[in-house]
């Protein structure tokens, strides 16, 4: 048995999923990660953690997929035993996702679906399949975005899709208050990650025009998010739930 918390993070084989895995394990957490399908990335982020100190494993996972998630529990509960002699982990961190762009006249059912599936639909039903496990006086965190605050072309239907989860956000923390469970949701700004196709990482002309849009003067950095994830998570935030917590820098304040 053992004191330090443990740290279920979806999507955690890059981009803001492996930036908060490290900044977490740096602040004395052990982490759980999911990955979909890149094997190497999930073990190379496992590798980072444990040369932190802290103990890691990565479990394959796709959050589209529902009818997967009782099996995925249970390899979870397998793997809390073997490798902690647990039943129970301490936080949920919802972070598995895509990006995607189109603008109003262009939608269609596939695309509605996809992004329904993954950053709906599935942070419902993981989160509920997943609560058994979870232990009281732990926490969810949800990951949302700025866009549900401004707006960006093209970006209408993944803003949407997020504001559910924003709302889901809310009634979850009251529904899980009665556990001491903490529910709150994090909305990152413009950041330099591969989300998107890489473009605020990688396109110069782009980046130029979002400069100007952040209070303080620079484009996000994964670690500007995997920190404060942390922050959020940390011990001392316990009684702060039900809220949407921003972290762009001040992106059009």
């Amino acid at each position: 048995m053992t004191d330090e918390r443990i740290i279920l993070i979806t999507g955690g084989s890059r981009g803001l999923g492996r930036a908060a895995a490290l900044a977490l394990a740096d602040g004395g957490d052990d982490i759980v990660l999911t990955y979909r399908s890149d094997a190497d990335a999930a073990a190379a982020v496992v590798a980072e953690v444990r040369a932190r100190g802290r103990r890691a494993v990565a479990l394959a996972l796709d959050t589209t997929a529902p009818d997967t998630f009782a099996e995925f529990a249970e390899l979870l509960r397998e793997t809390l035993d073997t490798q902690w002699a647990r039943g129970t982990f301490d936080v949920l961190v919802n972070n598995a996702g895509y990006g995607g762009a189109a603008p109003v006249g262009a939608f269609d059912r596939d695309g509605i679906d996809r992004l329904v599936s993954v950053h709906f639909t599935g942070v419902v039903l993981l989160t509920q399949q997943l609560l058994p496990a979870l232990a009281d006086g732990g926490r969810i965190l949800n990951v949302s975005t700025g866009l549900t605050r401004f707006a960006a072309p093209g970006m209408a239907m993944y803003a949407a899709v997020k504001s559910a989860v924003e709302t889901f956000t809310v009634y979850l923390a009251q529904d899980l208050g009665a556990r001491g469970i903490a529910v709150n949701v994090i909305a990152p700004g413009a950041t330099a990650t591969d989300f998107g196709g890489g473009a605020v990482r990688d396109d110069e002309r782009y980046r130029a025009v979002l400069l100007p849009t952040v209070a303080m003067g620079r484009i996000g950095e994964p670690d500007d998010i995997g920190a404060a994830v942390a922050a959020i998570l940390d011990p001392r935030m316990a009684w702060v739930t039900g809220q949407r917590i921003e972290a762009s820098g001040g992106q059009r304040l």
